[in-house]
């Protein structure tokens, strides 16, 4: 299926609102729609370029809230 994310392609660079791909939910897996997201000081980081384990491309905010759709 098909979702619209904010994704960071390297660091500090303005994120970009694309289209992605995502796997419909496996066994023991809820699907959620995504109403609400926080950023946290630990994606600030990750987008600074400091963080070591910091990987990209990265979808951020993972404090989300949503709804359990499927």
């Amino acid at each position: 299926m098909k979702s619209r994310a904010a994704v960071a392609f390297g660091p500090g660079k303005p994120l970009e609102i694309v289209e992605i791909d995502v796997e419909p939910p496996r066994k023991g897996e809820v699907l959620v729609k995504i109403t609400h997201t926080g950023v946290c000081h630990t994606d600030a980081f990750t987008l600074s370029g400091d963080d070591p384990e910091g990987l990209f491309p990265v979808v951020l905010g993972h404090e989300g809230a949503g709804i359990v759709v499927e």
